[in-house]
């Protein structure tokens, strides 16, 4: 189905255009109509199958047909990460990009200026405020922000977000709105604990699921069975050759991240690390250098797994067995986005094999197993019933251990200024607030990839030259319309 078909204004089919989507993925045609509607809605998909663009688009359709003539915050979405509050306020900014909508993103780590915008654009009334639950709260308590006009909720990684601890958050933040609303809750997978949250907060809810807990069929998934001291071995031989795309490591703590990022950097490859220990700004500054191929392979912990949208990065390397199933989900979800191929490995050592083996019976197929690279040695056998729990064995050669608001009035745009927010319920004084990107510098293409140069967000000289925008680009309606061949939609 493509997107023209939906009860969508022209002025987000336009920028729907511009940035090459045309057909809908599964998860989007399922849920907008309903979204619509109007009604509340339980989404279950896994991560790269367009979830964002499936409550992004009717939420914007909503808010440019109703106005916001009392300046009020008439909508919240409720994220678990910063990098994920950063990726889909740049979402925002390429489908609204001919719209008078204006966004403000709320989330710890800034300074005290960026404390300030926050709550400054928040009490100017923003349209859409993107936050994580803890950096809501601060606000809440300390700003005086109003969320009695509140009109739509939305809670994307909702499973995460009850993993990390923020369910009592959640429920504070529900508070300070109004019963009378429209509820939209994603999440990867449905525990208990998630259809609970859903039984209090939403009304009579839709459902809709998709692949639950499956990795994408275009990741070509396979392991090396190996002793922990071949591991280094491994990636040597992997990459004694440019790969010629994005790789992503991913490791099981921040310790082991730093470590092997180093070793890595002494093997002369290309490589950044991405860790909780890194302040905002640097990892800015690692994710804007990898989505910019200045870093070839990117070693992180799991802050990486959820909520970064790069669609080019080819391989992801498991360095260690993930703990939980699900987390395999997403680690091998950031490679094959947007109807992509990909390649995902894992390194299964010893005392790793029976966690190994429950990941091949949680996803229902055996992963193909490889054969060592002969410059390593053998490997031990995989006898995951064997070796469970069991500590691994020192290798027999190879490599050594290593480890704007929208104008009042719908249409009526008011100048001010652009707002950007910032994860933790910390002091003002702690925040760090990046500087902020016109949202007239680019295309809506542009503007809709994650920490694509400085963040973009906000209203005022943000987004000056709106109606500018709409009526040179009344031409593209008709290109629209035309005989194009259609384009596969992009990413999550």
């Amino acid at each position: 189905m493509r997107f023209d078909e939906l009860d969508l204004e022209e002025e987000i089919l336009d920028g729907l255009y511009d940035m090459n989507f045309r057909e809908m993925t599964p998860v989007q045609e399922q849920t907008i109509p309903i979204i619509l509607e109007g009604r509340d809605i339980i989404g279950c998909a896994q991560t790269g199958t367009g979830k964002t663009a499936a409550y992004t688009l009717p939420l914007l359709n909503k808010l440019l047909l109703e106005g916001n003539e009392d300046n009020v915050v008439k909508s919240v979405i409720i994220v678990p990460t910063r990098e994920l509050a950063q990726q889909i306020d740049q979402q925002f900014q390429g489908f609204s990009y001919y719209l008078p909508v204006s966004t403000t993103v709320v989330y710890g780590g800034g300074d005290g200026k960026g404390w300030d915008v926050q709550k400054r654009g928040m009490l100017m009334g923003s349209d859409v405020v993107i936050a994580t639950p803890g950096r809501m709260i601060a606000h809440l308590q300390n700003s005086g922000i109003d969320l009695s006009h509140v009109e739509y909720l939305i809670l994307d990684e909702a499973d995460r977000m009850l993993d990390m601890g923020f369910s009592d958050d959640i429920m504070r933040i529900v508070s300070f709105m109004p019963k009378e609303r429209q509820t939209i809750l994603f999440s990867a997978t449905l525990p208990p604990k998630i259809r609970a949250l859903a039984k209090t907060i939403l009304h009579n809810p839709a459902e809709v699921n998709i692949a639950i807990s499956k990795p994408n069929d275009s990741i070509d998934q396979s392991a090396y069975i190996c002793y922990e001291s071949q591991k280094l071995g491994i990636i040597r031989e992997l990459f004694a050759e440019p790969s010629g795309s994005k790789t992503i490591i991913f490791s099981s703590s921040k310790l082991k991240v730093k470590e092997l990022a180093h070793t890595l950097k002494r093997m002369k490859l290309n490589v950044a690390a991405m860790h909780s220990d890194l302040e905002q700004a640097q990892r800015e500054e690692v994710m804007l250098a990898f989505k910019n191929n200045k870093v070839d392979i990117l070693v992180a912990t799991d802050i990486v797994a959820r909520g970064i949208d790069i669609e080019d990065i080819g391989l992801v390397i498991n360095y260690d067995v993930p703990r939980d199933p699900e987390d395999y989900i997403h680690r091998i979800g950031r490679t094959a986005r947007a109807d992509a191929t990909g390649s995902a490995i894992t390194f299964v050592s010893e005392e790793d094999q029976g966690r190994f083996h429950q990941i091949e019976k949680f996803i229902e197929r055996d992963i193909r197993k490889v054969d060592l690279p002969a410059a390593v040695g053998e490997g031990p056998k995989y006898a995951p019933s064997e070796n469970r729990g069991r500590g691994g064995r020192r290798g027999r050669g190879g490599a050594g251990s290593g480890d704007g608001r929208r104008g009042r009035g719908g249409r009526n745009r008011r100048n001010g200024r652009s707002r950007q927010g910032s994860e933790a319920p910390a002091a003002a004084a702690s925040d760090r607030q990046p500087e902020m990107q016109r949202n007239t510098a680019g295309s809506p293409a542009e503007l809709a990839h994650p920490l694509d140069n400085e963040h973009a967000s906000g209203r005022g000289e943000g987004n000056r030259g709106t109606r500018d925008r709409k009526r040179r680009h009344r031409g593209g309606r008709r290109h629209r319309r035309s005989d194009k061949p259609a384009a596969e939609p992009t990413g999550e």
